[in-house]
């Protein structure tokens, strides 16, 4: 397939290819539907607790996941399941992870808009600016998304749930346009976000349009100078022990990433991130779908849950 055709079939967020699994074997799930909210859309809130919950008092770390409706159960994910939950499972009965409490947070119509970082489009320069906000559908909506988060869905979890509640045991986690709200949300509230996973991060924002060469290249060289100055300028200090997970394949939508990778890892290094505070990996023949995601979905549990991990968020 070349090139034009691959961007005529992948549009600004596709999510392609089905993932099957079964539905949850291991834990429980917990449906909370039509959470609403002063500062976002009304959505629903699918939580798993670990095997051993119901049997114990003990605390437990919380995982907040983008798409949630993705995570768990193939017969109500639109796009193919992760498998979350049997990830989990096996590498908990292995000493592996910790377990934790998983959030999935469903996404709504007007995911687009919820997950681009607002600060993001706001550095944008205006034509580009405008480019985004006519697909997307209008202006960024994550500061109000990330307050639903942080301010009214966190406090609910905390109150409902036997969590672990500081930075160090909260992680958040998503791919595609969720992983871009992922690393958002650990920019603007380091206080609740100790660390993020994100999986086929979509830094071009759309590819649709752009054709090899000149415009390809235009753009892509504008819109790297606004990701590397949101990030440098959003970055939290790296002595408060945030941690950030970054990878990508190289197929499908997955081949444009790299290029802004690089120069998101070099904005990290300038910043005095060391190599136990962030980690990118690159996964080849991985497309951006489900399926993917599920094949190497132990990779970031591990460097959210590690029993040990390489650096303490505080």
């Amino acid at each position: 397939m070349d090139r034009r055709t691959l961007l005529t079939l992948f549009a600004a967020l596709p999510f392609a290819g089905r993932a099957v699994a079964d539905v949850p074997t291991l834990g429980r799930l917990v449906e909370h539907p039509e959470r609403t909210s002063a500062h976002a859309a009304t959505r629903n809130v699918t939580v798993w607790l670990p095997p051993g919950y119901d049997g114990t008092d003990a605390r437990y770390p919380v995982l907040y996941m983008h798409d949630g409706q993705n995570l768990f159960d193939a017969s109500k994910a639109y796009s193919g399941e992760w498998g979350v939950d049997e990830h989990l499972g096996r590498l908990i009965a292995a000493g592996q992870v910790r377990a934790p409490i998983v959030v999935g947070v469903w996404n709504t119509p007007l995911r687009l808009r919820e997950y681009v970082p607002a600060d993001l489009i706001a550095a944008l320069p205006d034509d580009m600016r405008g480019d985004i906000q006519n697909i997307y559908g209008g202006p960024s909506l994550s500061d109000g998304y990330l307050a639903f988060l942080t301010d009214e869905l966190k406090p609910f979890i905390d109150r409902t749930y036997r969590t672990l509640t500081g930075p160090a045991d909260t992680a958040v986690s998503g791919s595609s346009m969720g992983a871009l709200m992922s690393l958002y949300s650990v920019m603007k509230r380091p206080d609740v976000f100790g660390a993020c996973a994100c999986l086929s991060t979509h830094w071009p924002l759309k590819v649709v349009g752009l054709e090899e060469g000149a415009p390809l290249a235009t753009w892509r060289e504008r819109l790297v100078a606004a990701w590397t100055g949101v990030v440098s300028a959003g970055l939290p200090d790296p002595a408060m022990g945030r941690r950030f997970y970054f990878d990508h394949g190289d197929e499908t939508l997955d081949a444009f990433y790299a290029a802004f990778q690089v120069k998101v890892d070099e904005t990290f290094r300038a910043r005095g991130y060391q190599p136990n505070q962030f980690e990118t990996l690159v996964f080849p023949g991985a497309q951006h779908n489900e399926t993917s995601w599920n094949a190497r979905l132990d990779v970031p549990l591990k460097f959210l849950l590690s029993p040990s991990p390489t650096a303490t968020a505080s």
